[in-house]
């Protein structure tokens, strides 16, 4: 396929001036929203001079547990008194939170002046809107001169265009059927293509106990040096804190991650075990930094409490793995009734994420998502496969987020529990509504 094959040509439109210009010039630019593939983002990225984004660079891959790997190693860096630029996706509330800088959202002016600059060298060549993110991810931080660039893969790992950096460290934090029409129809199928973000002789981080054979065997052809949890690095739980321990003798007495799921240790662990392959700290740095990443991840709407009484809950939480993280989450919490406002986009296993929480949702409040995405399901939808995984459940529907919100709230009683989740569109209208 030729690299100019689809979208309109510069000149075809008038170009944008500010960032919500942009952001919708990128939405028509292109033919298709995901369009997997180096070629063309390598080839602009050569004509911008392709710079180092960073002294070291940690690119995060994985199902679940991305966003809050990356807000570990943010973190933990941070407290090492790094200068640390993260690129995750998608975003809740502004676009800007995609692109950090020493704990601080890139600024609309930087944003727009990345994309002129990204407009100028793409000439006839088509980015999609999340190359152009990409892309403006790496402008902005080769211009920072920061000491780490954490680079959160979009979507798989192998043809992703984060996967266009030479990561000198990567972590893969779990493989599950997502993405299945992009990835592959199983686990070793998905496997192989997230570990594509590998390099040779370089630190590849298993996050997940038991990996798909089709992911290791990808990284053993590739030559990365791997590092599994449970093999190389562990975790023990103690009555109070944890400690991370590596074979080669190195432990860490730690402090609770605050991020609340019980999955959050594998998520630390992975995280520490990547700064531990890097080597470029000694024991005593290794320990200070990851005792105070403990603290401060950035990390929004990962089982955030928003406060109230009924508590209300969000999280992000999307397929059938991440569902049953919720439920063990759910299953270590005093035994009070938990309604549910749920969302989903089409390509989303719905059926997998309802049976993972089963019996743990007294009433569903079943979200339509049609009206904020293409992808989309409405609330009928998402009814008729509850009948069918779950027959007899509660619930009602309702034509948004927001009046399934505003009616969980309403129906939950003193001491219960609402938990909003099922895609970020969920989670985004939630915290816009709260914050409202």
């Amino acid at each position: 396929m030729p690299l100019c094959c689809a979208g309109l040509q510069p000149e075809s439109r008038v170009k944008p001036t500010t960032l919500d210009e942009w952001l919708d010039y990128q939405q028509h630019i292109h033919a298709l929203g995901v369009d997997l593939g180096l070629d063309r983002v390598r080839a602009v990225w050569q004509r911008m001079g392709a710079p180092s984004v960073a002294r070291q660079v940690i690119t995060v891959g994985g199902t679940n547990g991305k966003g809050s790997t990356v807000a570990f190693l943010e973190a933990m860096l941070a407290a090492a008194g790094q200068q640390v630029g993260c690129y995750t996706s998608p975003h809740l509330m502004r676009y800007n939170e995609r692109i950090r800088m020493a704990g601080i959202d890139a600024g609309d002016a930087a944003l727009v002046e990345s994309f002129e600059r990204i407009e100028l060298a793409r000439g006839e060549i088509s980015l999609t809107y999340f190359e152009f993110g990409t892309l403006a991810a790496f402008d902005l931080f080769s211009r920072a001169d920061l000491d780490v660039a954490v680079l959160e893969v979009g979507l798989g790992g192998r043809l992703d265009a984060v996967n266009l950096i030479d990561a000198d460290a990567v972590v893969i934090t779990t493989v599950d059927l997502d993405h299945v029409e992009w990835l592959g129809p199983d686990r070793d199928s998905i496997g192989r293509e997230k570990a594509g973000i590998a390099r040779r002789d370089r630190p590849a981080i298993v996050g997940e106990l038991d990996p798909p054979e089709g992911l290791l065997d990808a990284l053993d052809k590739q030559g990365a040096q791997v590092e599994r949890a449970g093999r190389d690095f562990r975790v023990e739980r103690e009555a109070h804190g944890w400690r991370w321990l590596h074979r080669d003798g190195t432990t860490l007495a730690l402090p609770d991650p605050e991020l609340a799921a019980p999955v959050q240790y594998a998520n630390a662990s992975s995280a520490i075990a990547a700064l531990h392959a890097l080597g470029i700290f000694d024991p005593a740095q290794l320990a200070r930094m990851s005792a105070g990443g403990m603290h401060l991840p950035h990390a929004p709407a990962r089982l955030q409490w928003l406060g109230g009484d009924p508590a209300l809950i969000v999280d992000v939480g999307h397929n059938p793995q991440a569902a049953r993280a919720l439920a063990e989450w759910l299953d270590a919490q005093p035994p009070v009734r938990v309604h549910a406002v749920y969302g989903a986009l089409s390509d989303k296993d719905v059926g997998g994420v309802m049976t993972a929480l089963g019996v743990r949702i007294a009433h569903w409040h079943l979200a339509s998502l049609d009206q904020d995405t293409p992808r989309g399901l409405p609330a009928s939808v998402l009814a008729g496969v509850l009948h069918q995984v779950l027959p007899g459940a509660s619930y009602d529907t309702h034509a948004d987020v927001s009046h399934a919100l505003v009616a969980a709230r309403s129906a939950a009683r003193h001491g219960e529990r609402v938990l909003a989740f099922g895609s970020f569109f969920v989670a985004s209208a939630v915290l816009a509504q709260v914050a409202g």
